[in-house]
């Protein structure tokens, strides 16, 4: 049973993680505007996003969520691949979803162009 300080300390958590990855992109997003190309300018902050927004159900804990690049680093660290194989398949169905969104994005920045 988790208390009620555990579930501030979450909340305060994902909190301070939301506003770190809006920094985070909008700095990159500056960064990566020096590339030529819109296309792969937006596929780098796609990629980012994923990479970054991606979570997995802890182990332990039914119900918290943990950013999936840490949970599959550390499971992967210790020589669990069964453990980090979740995090890897929720990259995957991201990396999938987000693929679809940039297709789409590309089509909508096409016609708007014309």
């Amino acid at each position: 049973m988790i208390d009620a300080n555990a579930s501030l300390a979450y909340g305060i958590f994902w909190a301070a993680y939301a506003v770190a990855f809006v920094v985070l992109f909008y700095m990159m997003k500056a960064l990566f505007r020096i590339l030529p190309l819109y296309g792969f300018r937006t596929l780098l902050l796609s990629a980012l996003m994923v990479l970054i927004l991606t979570p997995v159900e802890s182990p332990d804990l039914a119900g918290w969520w943990i950013p999936a690049w840490l949970f599959a680093g550390y499971e992967l660290i210790l020589g669990d691949v069964d453990a980090a194989g979740a995090a890897l398949f929720n990259f995957g169905v991201a990396g999938l979803i987000m693929l679809l969104v940039w297709i789409l994005d590309l089509v909508r920045y096409r016609l708007v162009r014309k």
